[in-house]
This record gives structure tokens, sequence and C-alpha cells, in this order.
């Protein structure tokens, strides 16, 4: 189907509709409803004629050889079952110390260096988002909390995540554990 950026489509076996924001190739990228960018591949969105259309596939159109086809090649993923203590670990990790980012961190002032360990860690914490990754821990260290207290200022602006201290036996005082809601608005 032609998809057209401002299209309303919605998500095939999820809740989710939104807008086309960009199609590259047969990747398209919506704004969801409630704010997210997210990409899916054109055959997993519906286009939306209106509301009452929101689930409803109009396969009329479409030969029944190529529906048949297409349930017969979609078979199911195998369920990888995570252990109880696995699903609670963080899936990514942002390591924020300067010289993780930076192999010239001797020439930048403290402002530089606060301003790029910012950057990475908003840049990271929208790629977590699009790509719908539920838990990040950002490793800022202890130092005199300077950069800890901006993260919270940064996290605190973003209405559907929280964060809290991240697991003291394994990052010790000096990281912050977020956590992004995938759906629901947060109260």
């Amino acid at each position: 189907m032609g998809f057209k950026v401002g299209n309303r489509v919605s998500v095939l076996d999820e809740d989710l509709s939104g807008y086309v924001i960009k199609i590259i190739d047969n990747n398209i990228t919506i704004e969801t409803d409630d704010g997210f960018e997210l990409d899916f591949k054109s055959n997993e969105v519906v286009l939306i004629a209106n509301e009452s259309q929101l689930k409803r596939n109009s396969f009329l159109d479409v030969p029944l050889d190529e529906v048949l086809k297409e349930k017969e090649s979609s078979k199911r993923k195998p369920i990888n079952k995570k252990k109880v203590k696995e699903r609670f670990e963080p899936t990514m990790e942002v390591d924020l110390h300067i010289h993780q980012l930076t192999d010239t961190s001797g020439r930048m002032s403290n402002h530089d260096m606060l301003t790029l360990q910012l950057d990475t860690a908003r840049k990271q914490l929208e790629y977590a988002i699009r790509k719908r990754i539920q838990k990040v821990v950002f490793i800022h260290g202890v130092g005199e909390g300077v950069l800890k207290i901006e993260l919270e200022y940064l996290f605190g602006r973003y209405n559907n995540v929280k964060y809290y201290e991240a697991n003291y036996q394994k990052y010790g005082l000096g990281a912050t554990e977020v956590y992004i809601f995938q759906n629901a608005e947060r109260d």
C-alpha cells in the first residue's frame, strides 16, 4: 500500500496508531498519539481512512493467494524466555565518563565536557525511547554531583520516564537508572 507522510496509520498486532512522519524504502517512521517516534516495516502498519477502520484491514483489494502466501510465510518467532533476575536487569548501559566519550578531554573546559556528556545522555535516551528499550542505566560517577543533578533535570523534562538510583551492588553511587513507560501516560 502506498503510504505518504501525514497518513494516519495503525500498527498491526499492537494497540498503536499515529501519523507517518518519515518513509525510507520499506521503513516507515510514525509519531504515535503519545508523541513517540517509532519505526516499522510497511507491512506492519495499515492506513486508516477514518477512526472506524482503526483495526480493520481491507482484504477485498488483495487476491486470496497473496493473503494465503503471506500467512504461510509469517511463522511465529520463538519466544526467548528470560530468567527472573535477567528480566529486571537494564538492557542498555551508557557510560558518561568523559574519557569514554572523547580522547581530547584535556583540551576541553568543564562546561564543554558537561555539554558533551548531557548531549550524549539525551541522544541515548531518545534512541532508547525510539527503539522501545525499557530500562537504561546512565553511569555518571560520583565526583561533585554536577552531572548527576543535570541528568536529573534532563530526565525530568520527559513525562514518559522515571529515574532512580541504579543497583548499588553493581554500580555503587555513581549511576542512575531510567525506566521508560512504553504505552501508558505516567500520572
